[in-house]
């Protein structure tokens, strides 16, 4: 069943109940989105999925300026 939300100005949504309750999320949970072609999949972010995240940030510094930050403002 097809469930829908409507983005904020912020780009925000929330996220529809019957999801909520199907992936046991509650509020502060981290949830991760997966992109396959025109597709996207959510789901419940697990420790292996923050773990690769974080050891990703480390090797990301040299794009992490104001200059950066200015330049990739808006996309």
């Amino acid at each position: 069943m097809l469930q829908t939300s409507k983005l904020t100005s912020k780009f925000q949504a929330t996220v529809p109940l019957p999801v909520r309750k199907a992936l046991h999320l509650m509020a502060g949970d981290l949830v991760g989105f997966e992109i396959e072609g025109n597709e996207v999949r959510l789901r419940r972010a697990t420790p292996l999925d923050l773990a690769f995240t974080q050891a990703l940030e480390g090797t990301l510094s040299e794009w992490s300026s104001k200059e950066d930050d200015k330049a990739f403002k808006g996309l």
